[in-house]
């Protein structure tokens, strides 16, 4: 069963790959997509006039194989 986190933070810059204090928050498990964005939206609304903050909604399922790395 796939669950879905808001993940993300304050970023070093706008290329968004270091995370400030080195790791991005995970905000959740939420149980549908809905209720991610509901809180994705209100973290965003938060923090819109922030250049460097940014979140995203990932879906995590337990079920599913891992990701290809090649």
């Amino acid at each position: 069963m796939a669950q879905f986190f808001v993940v993300g933070g304050e970023y070093a810059d706008t290329s968004f790959c270091e995370a400030v204090g080195g790791d991005e928050e995970w905000i959740g498990p939420f149980a549908d997509y809905e209720s991610a964005k509901k809180e994705w939206s209100r973290r965003a609304w938060l923090t819109v006039d922030e250049c460097t903050t940014r979140f995203r909604i990932e879906r995590v399922d337990k079920d599913a194989p891992p990701p290809c790395t090649d």
